[in-house]
């Protein structure tokens, strides 16, 4: 066999073949000025294809939370598993922390038929208190915030009660009977459904009905002079506040049944002002989601409709503002403008903040069930027999 560079030739059964055997390849080279030069080619493309896949990736993740953000902001916004053992809570499990007061478990149904449980109990005021008929029925609708479950709730509750019954002491000529009401939304603890706001509405209507029936049950009679008169109180701490001026703003009140006072616990003026606050980054698109809010908890709102509705009425219920201190969650802004909307419109407000309390801590403290307490106190005083 022959070699020959570039080529050989090769014979197989007699059978003469040229195979061509590729060289190496040579590389071009230019000599100038005794350097050696080589020169290479660079595609844009290929440097440019690592930034546009990166940015297109966080585009794509960018996108997917804020279509999850929207998707599941029922499950953002109420939390009715925490903490974990939320709805197997016990009313028994607390009793011995709760001064004596005695509560109990009721049930009620909301328009939609959904079963929700709320926590009950009536303390007799003033100096002759007794279980005869007072001379003033007093309801307290009480909302909670949006997560954990009513009875962890029921011994600062009860402390709030404890301190109203002996500053009653002092009441001259007043006998009243007061019922506190703790709703439990749909979801949590015992009661069934899954939380929505307009599932909470139904909710809180379903409540004021079921004080309506309670007072026609325990005072009896068609003849208004014939019973004793029925103020109510709606209380509403956090997400809870939302639901009390949705209540108020939207539902008539019972015929039996007058609305009295509001008392916001930690509120914000809305669900789209508490993302501005979570996401104050002009660059995050967050904050820009508020077109697809199915939860609006509009305060800010509900206090104009509120004021228009009762100032109807020839009365106007008072607002009492209770804020957190050092709450780390609503800024002090929002209870602000609350109070500064109150003003505005009129509206008897008054406003109280606790010293280094946090957003849940108002009701832990002292200084902060005092305040409720001196607050229901005086709404109770000031009520005609």
């Amino acid at each position: 066999m022959l070699f020959v560079h570039g080529a050989s030739r090769v014979s197989i059964r007699g059978i003469s073949k040229l195979v061509i055997i590729p060289s190496r390849p040579s590389t071009t080279l230019r000599i100038n000025n005794n350097t050696l030069i080589c020169r290479r080619k660079y595609h844009v493309e290929g440097l440019m294809l690592a930034p546009v896949i990166f940015s297109g990736l966080f585009v794509a993740l960018w996108t997917w939370k804020c279509f999850m953000m929207v998707t599941f902001q029922n499950k953002i916004i109420y939390m009715p598993g925490l903490p974990p053992n939320a709805r197997w809570e016990k009313i028994q499990n607390y009793a011995s922390r709760c001064a004596g007061v005695q509560w109990r478990e009721e049930r009620v149904r909301a328009a939609d038929g959904t079963d929700l449980a709320l926590c009950v109990t009536d303390v007799d005021l003033g100096p002759s208190a007794t279980s005869g008929l007072p001379d003033v029925a007093f309801y307290i609708l009480y909302f909670q915030g949006n997560a954990s479950s009513i009875p962890p709730r029921l011994p600062d509750l009860s402390s709030v009660l404890s301190m109203l019954k002996r500053r009653s002491l002092q009441w001259r000529d007043r006998n009243i009977r007061c019922t506190m009401v703790c709703l439990s939304y749909r979801g949590y603890w015992t009661s069934r459904g899954r939380p929505t706001e307009k599932g909470l509405n139904m909710d809180a209507a379903a409540g004021l009905n079921w004080i309506s029936q309670l007072h026609q049950n325990s005072y009896g009679g068609e003849d208004q002079g014939s019973r004793p008169s029925a103020k109510v109180v709606l209380w509403g701490q956090s997400i809870g506040a939302g639901v009390v001026t949705n209540l108020a703003a939207e539902t008539s009140m019972p015929g039996n049944v007058r609305l009295d006072s509001l008392i916001l616990e930690t509120p914000f003026t809305s669900i789209r002002a508490m993302l501005e606050v979570l996401y104050p980054q002009k660059w995050l698109p967050y904050r820009h989601l508020w077109p697809f809010l199915r939860n609006h908890l509009d305060s800010w709102k509900n206090l104009e409709v509120i004021s228009k509705k009762y100032r109807t009425e020839n009365y106007l219920p008072e607002v009492f503002i209770l804020e957190a201190a050092k709450d780390e969650i609503v800024p002090s802004e929002l209870s602000q403008k609350l109070y500064d909307r109150c003003l505005e419109l009129k509206l008897p407000v008054t406003r109280k903040a606790i010293a280094g309390a946090f957003h849940n801590d108002t009701m832990f403290r002292g200084e902060g069930r005092r305040a409720i307490s001196d607050f229901l106190s005086h709404r109770m005083t000031s009520t005609r027999v």
